[in-house]
């Protein structure tokens, strides 16, 4: 079997020799980049099945490799953030991250997350790669990923899209933030966590940009929901 390529973007270059070693001995294949501007080369350059990305380094930190990305990517992105901080973190999902891990981080549960995305990546494509859905103007393509709202073309991250098709394969029923974020987050949702809502709201606001109607609604407190447009 093919190992997963993984590119680690920090500018620590001791926790990155480290890290490799772990992530190498785990049976991955490791790339390396020590600041935004390398990554960007590194991802132009290649495929990669995981990017871990630090959001402060010098050049060109996380953030900016983010904006330049422009939420095109299908790759995951498991970003790397100070402990506390909220507003790196809250911007970096709605520049189109996946996910997040606190520094410290005990290797272990880096590792740990890293196979929970990975896994879920794979279940998800293998469920759903031939599996198209149509419902209130908004079309999945499930063989090639694509999304159209309106017969226009909706550019979605992963994340975003494997939110959307859950969403859709159960039209106007409650799916909560627990099951989003177990299914394709591939973790418990912790408290105070915003990821899924950060998540739902780039899915929102790339939809409306041709549709002005209420596709995903909101229920506080409990979840979300994909309006079929039947009712």
């Amino acid at each position: 079997m093919t190992p997963k390529h993984l590119l680690l973007i920090d500018d620590d270059r001791e926790l990155v020799e480290l890290l490799s070693e772990l992530l190498q001995s785990e049976g991955f294949a490791i790339s390396c980049a020590f600041d935004g501007e390398q990554g960007l080369q590194q991802i132009q350059q290649q495929q990669f099945d995981i990017i871990l990305l630090d959001i402060m380094m010098p050049k060109v930190n996380g953030l900016d490799v983010l904006r330049a990305l422009g939420g095109r990517h299908q790759t995951p992105i498991l970003m790397l953030t100070a402990k506390g901080d909220d507003t790196d973190r809250v911007l970096g999902l709605e520049l189109g991250a996946d996910d997040y891990l606190a520094k410290p981080y005990n290797p272990n549960e880096l590792l740990a997350r890293i196979r929970a995305i990975l896994r879920r990546v794979d279940i998800i494509n293998n469920k759903n790669k031939q599996l198209n859905i149509e419902l209130n103007q908004v079309q999945i393509k499930g063989a090639s990923r694509e999304v159209l709202c309106q017969q226009q073309q909706v550019v979605l991250t992963g994340t975003e899209y494997e939110i959307l098709h859950l969403l859709m394969s159960s039209p106007d029923s409650i799916i909560s933030k627990e099951q989003i974020s177990e299914q394709i987050l591939g973790r418990p949702l912790a408290a105070f966590d915003r990821s899924i809502d950060m998540h739902l709201s780039n899915i929102r606001r790339k939809l409306q940009q041709f549709a002005d109607d209420e596709k995903i609604k909101t229920i506080r407190g409990v979840g979300y929901v994909f309006i079929s447009g039947d009712q």
